[in-house]
């Protein structure tokens, strides 16, 4: 890997929930030692359990030193690509993670403040998804689970770092896990790479965000 280029830290889970496969890290490590806008990509995955997770973030930032830190994980009840707004420092499990912990109204940070939002250009990233044909969302809740724990975390370390930015995107089920489970939202493991694609491609190029709704009702 080239010691001049910034780097994306771009982190994917393994599988959890019964699952064999998670599409977060089958998408995210297809994109490992790419060059998007001028970053290279360093793909890692993290374990689906609250401390551990956090630990190989750490790690991770301290070996990668990013500009840009994007989380991906599996949603398996949405049906496009979800950015994810804000993240809240609150563990409420409501299945164990892999390692059987099941916190209940536990901070992540225990002297983090409430909420951070993303810091990625959300909007303009949602615009350039929508203008190749890809379906996608802003969402307004990345949950209270594992995903929610690693985006709270990645903006937590981002904030103390001049400089570096930081979000998360929620993907569906890819076609083969919900071919199991009538009715299921999926999407093509080709399809989640090329979002993903643009979505970096428009944070590394975009200082400032695009101003435009995309807010919910309920």
């Amino acid at each position: 890997m080239s010691p001049s280029l910034p780097r994306i830290l771009l982190t994917g889970f393994d599988p959890f929930g019964g699952e064999s496969i998670n599409p977060s890290w089958e998408a995210v490590r297809s994109l490992h030692g790419r060059r998007i806008g001028g970053h290279l990509i360093v793909a890692r995955q993290l374990p689906t359990e609250f401390a551990g997770s956090l630990r190989e973030l750490k790690a991770a930032v301290r070996e990668v030193a990013p500009t840009i830190l994007l989380g991906v994980g599996q949603a398996g009840g949405r049906h496009q690509l979800s950015i994810e707004r804000v993240a809240i420092n609150v563990q409420d499990a409501r299945i164990p993670d892999n390692a059987g912990a099941q916190p209940v109204d536990e901070p992540v940070i225990a002297d983090g403040p409430a909420a951070y939002f993303s810091t990625l250009p959300i909007k303009a990233m949602l615009a350039a998804l929508h203008a190749q044909g890809l379906p996608a969302e802003i969402s307004q809740s990345a949950g209270t689970y594992v995903c929610n724990h690693i985006a709270y975390a990645m903006l937590h370390l981002a904030a103390k770092r001049r400089g570096v930015r930081a979000g998360f995107i929620h993907i569906p089920y890819l076609p083969v896990q919900a071919a199991r489970l009538r009715g299921a939202a999926s999407m093509a493991q080709a399809d989640v790479v090329r979002g993903l694609e643009i979505a970096l491609r428009t944070a590394t190029s975009t200082a400032v965000d695009r101003k435009l709704s995309a807010g919910a009702i309920d």
